[in-house]
């Protein structure tokens, strides 16, 4: 990919780091598959700015950053927006925005977003980030220290470079324009549901316990992060306290510590682990993880493995209809790139 001029961090926010579609096929070496959080949401911003699914972008945490693009662009933000603009007039998620060169884009802070109903905005830039490709991918794994920008998470003045857009000069200056973004099912009072299927251990618990689990509120506690999303609620208790060996975990396992407080394995997680699996939320359901905000409230709704394929199917056909609506209104369809990223892998 032949690089050109790109953008510069002039503030990132809590965390603000690149991100692809993850690195698969390295669990047997510890190494986490990472990515963005929220996949949907970055194949989104990917889509609508003539990327390939995988193209690297920002993956931006809590808002309070800014932006300065050094070329003419094309943009588009997925999840929370945060009160975005482009140098002062607002943009909207799911839309598809051209960029003057010199032209800054911003997200307010978390107590500042107008919606206040999210964590974290994926930005997606006409041609990807370019950073080196590493086992596969461009992400950054924040705790090994390899990947993305030198490793780690972007700071004050970092400037990074794009690759060749997939888009001539009249797509790039081309009007705004969106498409609808993904239903997260929030109940009326702004619960997130999550679908679980029952983990390997889950017979290990109460009676009592079990039925919590499916019952209960949990509440999204303020220790979450790219590793793990800590949940508040009922003491979830196992029959018996026998030790158990270390297990392989994947993103969306439910663990249960000692403390009986359960945490939803992320993106970062290790890949081993040795506390009880009571759970894993569909792999359908983890983008809506990703944005649920810091004490907002979750609904744990047990479900199946054909409901888990069926969900994944309802996805796939969401994707479909983006796909056909964007070819509808003469959009660029850009060729899809294993090395950046494979949508479908485990």
């Amino acid at each position: 990919m032949a690089a050109s001029a790109g953008l510069t961090i002039l503030r990132p926010g809590m965390l603000a780091s690149v991100q692809d579609l993850g690195r698969h096929g390295h669990r047997q070496l510890g190494i986490c598959p990472g990515g963005a959080l929220d996949t949907l949401a970055l194949t989104l911003a990917n889509r609508l700015v003539g990327n390939p699914d995988g193209a690297a972008g920002l993956e931006l945490t809590m808002g309070g950053c800014e932006i300065r693009f050094e070329a003419a662009t094309r943009i588009a933000i997925a999840g929370d927006d945060f009160g975005a603009t482009l140098d002062g007039a607002p943009i909207w998620p799911y839309w598809s925005m051209p960029v003057g060169a010199g032209q800054v884009f911003r997200l307010a802070g978390a107590n500042r977003s107008p919606l206040k109903a999210g964590l974290r905005t994926w930005l997606a830039v006409a041609g990807g980030v370019d950073v080196p490709v590493i086992l596969g991918s461009r992400s950054t794994d924040l705790k090994a220290g390899f990947g993305g920008h030198q490793g780690r998470a972007l700071k004050k003045g970092d400037r990074l470079l794009l690759g060749t857009a997939g888009l001539d000069a009249q797509q790039l200056a081309r009007r705004p324009f969106g498409v609808r973004g993904p239903d997260a099912g929030l109940e009326r009072d702004r619960t997130t549901v999550l679908r679980v299927m029952p983990g390997p251990e889950f017979g290990q618990f109460t009676i009592a316990s079990r039925e919590a689990l499916w019952g209960g509120s949990w509440r999204l506690t303020p220790q979450s992060n790219r590793m793990g999303s800590r949940l508040e609620g009922v003491e979830l208790k196992r029959r018996r306290a026998v030790d158990m060996l270390s297990s392989g975990v994947i993103p969306g396992t439910i663990q249960v510590p000692p403390s009986g407080q359960p945490i939803i394995l992320m993106g970062d997680a290790q890949t081993t682990g040795g506390y009880p699996r009571i759970g894993v939320v569909i792999r359908a359901d983890l983008w809506k993880l990703a944005q649920a905000p810091l004490n907002g409230r979750l609904r744990l709704q047990q479900v199946d493995s054909a409901d888990a394929l069926a969900a994944w199917d309802e996805r796939r056909r969401y994707l479909a209809q983006v796909a056909q609506g964007l070819a509808s209104a003469g959009w660029v369809a850009a060729a899809q790139n294993p090395a950046q990223g494979v949508p479908d892998a485990d």
